[in-house]
């Protein structure tokens, strides 16, 4: 039977602003995405029996919640429906981007999924559509299409690419025992209502920082709520820093903490301080590097 193999790919925002609360329930925010090493690898095979199976290894609590509501689950679904295909497909998930860190493992999981559905099927689509897809399953999925380096605005899915920077050596800290809701950060956050002159002024500011960063220092707008909830985060933080790590920032809305370091040795030696979490060392993932075993260009 046919089978792919597709690597989903974590990664992190070197800056994150939230610029406000808009009309429509969203906050506009302007990052910064940089893709890692760090990976799920999904196996998409085609199948005679109809529907969509899917199995979850790696991560009991995701195994154990209901497979419809899985992004890459949903991410097939929606290809199905798109291109009218009712032919079976089964995938086996295996998880390694710990869930609810801030990592965007979910959002990658689900472009991994259809990457890899196209592919298995021989079928394709314009780009323009399938980015819409893809933001109508969450607001990262259309990143994991571009990968790299790359300037969000909006609600993160309006996305331009940047020039690569030199790869940098990253560990990565997540904790055991803390998830953070992305729902429960921003409410903490306590966004004001967007006004459109405030929306056109700081992204004109946002884009000095993408010219450099991370060079300019590491940014975002969570850490504050976030940190005053749990400490242990911002403990975690002052760790990494002290043990060598150049830049230190919470992970999206959190609950991982990363540090960026001058080597991946450096990486390894600081891991030992925080032996009660979970630790991976990796590093920044350039465009180029991003799609070769995806096999797909936007």
């Amino acid at each position: 039977m046919r089978e792919v193999r597709i690597p989903a790919y974590a990664k992190i925002n070197l800056h994150l602003r939230i610029l406000g609360r808009r009309t429509d329930g969203y906050h506009e925010l302007r990052t910064l995405y940089q893709s890692l090493t760090l990976h799920d690898e999904l196996k998409l095979r085609l199948v005679s029996r109809p529907g969509i199976s899917l199995v979850v290894h790696g991560n009991k609590e995701l195994a154990a919640e209901p497979v419809e509501g899985n992004l890459a689950y949903r991410a097939v679904e929606a290809l199905q429906k798109e291109l009218a295909i009712s032919d079976g497909v089964a995938m086996d998930l295996r998880k390694r981007i710990p869930a609810g860190g801030g990592l965007g493992g979910g959002s990658s999981d689900a472009a991994a999924a259809l990457v890899g559905y196209l592919r298995l099927t021989k079928r394709k689509l314009p780009p323009p559509r399938l980015l819409e897809i893809a933001a109508g399953l969450g607001t990262d999925v259309p990143f994991f299409l571009l990968g790299g380096r790359a300037l969000g605005i909006g609600r993160g899915e309006e996305l331009y690419p940047l020039a690569d920077l030199p790869r940098s050596a990253v560990l990565i800290v997540a904790p055991r025992g803390i998830r953070v809701a992305t729902t429960d950060a921003y409410r903490w956050l306590e966004a004001p209502p967007l006004t459109n002159s405030g929306a056109a002024s700081k992204l004109l500011n946002f884009c000095a920082l993408s010219w450099s960063a991370p060079a300019v220092g590491l940014s975002n707008d969570f850490e504050g709520p976030v940190f005053r909830r749990f400490p242990r985060l911002a403990e975690i933080k002052r760790n990494l820093l002290q043990n060598g790590a150049a830049e230190a920032l919470l992970a999206g809305s959190g609950s991982a903490v990363f540090g960026l370091f001058p080597s991946p040795a450096k990486a390894r030696r600081a891991a030992r301080g925080f032996l009660s979490d979970l630790t991976f060392v990796c590093e920044t993932l350039s465009r180029d590097r991003y799609f070769r075993p995806l096999k797909w260009n936007v």
